[in-house]
């Protein structure tokens, strides 16, 4: 690192993942940073710089005995010891600047020397203090897996209708009536703990009434009149209890009758097309059932606005995953037992990392979201605003010039030709910010309008421009 990035990087202040200390003397204390990074997602620390941003610096005498401090932190007061990184960056004269760096942890969670957890909260760090956070520490590090807790709810809790009707589909056996034989079955099937509690797997998958056991485990739906949530205007709503196949069940037909239809050249009387296919939401809804975060005791949402549908998970991607990650096809197993069920049938499940593949494949218009300091992933699937009530298609919009044809204006194609028309060599960034749609939504409706001849590019993508087709010459 220069001595010019690192005073750009100290310009930017402290934060999650900055840290500024103008001297370190107790090894004790440094330890405790470091476990707070590396229970976190990593980070920097910068010895030798103030809290206020300015730079003393250390001296060599400084540097030897600091890094003789790093060394046995690192080593000797985090449990598990951390593999960390230095770099002397000279400011000025005799002056230099320590850059230590903290990976983050693959084997959390780290305590200091006292046996304290510590993780980051904005530029500062806490102590973990809640049973949910050393839970998550812990489930990172594959100690265990939320689906396997227990419950309190015992196996008499089972529907023995629904657990016998899926052991003689999927196993061809009869459910036993011997209540000790009935449970070492079900703990061979990982659906009960050795306590003979039913783990969290067994409640979700075929007890009777899993939201008297673990009631925040539900999916509430709601649909709203316009973009934005309302305290009290709503069209519809609904929360939905049961197990994981109900739950998917009662959301896919909440979406089902929010979703608008469009007949798509077919009969005035056919039932028409949902305007996004419904295997769009079969894979979302599952995913959300299957990979959120059971250690958070918080519902699934469903908002459907006019412009969009939002499916708001709890937990955001674990481990290393990114949305560019799960976007590829990528996917780490949160909940291994519900996901082996599924694939048994309970669930229209079609294996690991498929499903946002499949959605993005079917409907291109998908956003992911993934908030980690709110613990929220969400997944934004934006609507086709020329097919929901209330929008004409057959005049053109005022804030619009040129002609227009009747046959796309008020539509998004109809939109990005007018625009297009005004100025030729628009970017689709910019079409997409004018227009109020996402840049894919842009790219689709020119493709869309080059397969109609309604549009064509002249040039090369930089220095190119557009050229509207007008209906004479087409």
């Amino acid at each position: 690192m220069k001595s010019s990035e690192l005073l750009s990087q100290i310009a930017l202040g402290e934060d999650s993942t900055r840290q500024f200390k103008s001297n370190v003397t107790n090894v004790d204390s440094l330890a405790s940073e470091m476990a707070a990074f590396a229970n976190s997602e990593g980070g920097i620390l910068y010895i030798g710089v103030a809290d206020n941003g300015t730079t003393p610096g250390l001296s060599h005498e400084d540097v030897a005995r600091i890094n003789q401090i790093i060394g046995n932190a690192a080593s000797q007061h985090v449990r598990s010891p951390l593999i960390v990184r230095t770099e002397n960056i000279p400011i000025r004269k005799g002056r230099v600047v320590i850059v230590l760096g903290v990976p983050k942890g693959m084997d959390k969670p780290y305590f200091d020397k006292n046996g304290v957890i510590w993780i980051k909260c904005g530029a500062d760090k806490r102590r973990v203090n809640s049973k949910e956070e050393l839970r998550s520490l812990f489930q990172f590090s594959d100690q265990f897996r939320a689906d396997e807790l227990p419950t309190q709810a015992g196996i008499d809790k089972l529907d023995a209708v629904r657990l016998r009707e899926f052991l003689r589909t999927e196993y061809k056996q009869d459910l036993p009536e011997n209540k000790a034989v009935r449970l070492q079955l079900v703990k061979k099937m990982n659906l009960a703990s050795d306590s003979g509690a039913l783990n969290l797997a067994g409640v979700l998958l075929f007890s009777k009434r899993p939201e008297w056991i673990k009631p925040s485990f539900i999916v509430k739906a709601v649909a709203f009149p316009g973009t934005a949530i309302t305290d009290s205007t709503y069209t519809d709503s609904e929360d939905f209890s049961g197990t994981l196949p109900a739950l998917f069940e009662n959301a896919m037909a909440f979406v089902r009758r929010n979703l608008h239809k469009v007949q798509a050249g077919q009969s005035v009387n056919s039932m028409g097309k949902p305007e996004i296919p419904l295997t769009v939401f079969e894979e979302l809804l599952v995913n959300a059932l299957l990979h959120r975060d059971y250690l958070i005791e918080a519902p699934i949402r469903l908002l459907v606005f006019t412009d969009r549908i939002e499916i708001i998970s709890p937990g955001s991607l674990p481990n290393n995953l990114t949305v560019e990650k799960i976007r590829a096809g990528n996917s780490i197993i949160r909940n291994p037992i519900l996901v082996s069920y599924a694939a048994k049938g309970l669930l229209p499940y079609h294996g690991i990392g498929s499903g946002i593949k499949r959605a993005l494949e079917n409907w291109p218009d998908i956003e992911f979201s993934d908030a980690r300091e709110t613990g929220i992933f969400t997944a934004t699937v934006a609507r086709e605003e020329a097919k929901l009530p209330g929008k004409t298609s057959g005049k053109t919009s005022g804030k619009t010039s040129g002609k227009t044809s009747g046959k796309t204006s008020g539509k998004t194609p109809g939109k990005t030709l007018s625009a297009i028309r005004q100025d030729n060599k628009i970017t689709i960034p910019d079409l997409a910010a004018l227009i109020g749609v996402t840049e894919r939504s842009v790219e689709r409706n020119i493709q869309k309008l080059q397969a109609e001849g309604r549009l064509r590019r002249v040039g090369s993508a930089k220095g190119g421009h557009w050229e509207p087709i007008e209906e004479s010459e087409a």
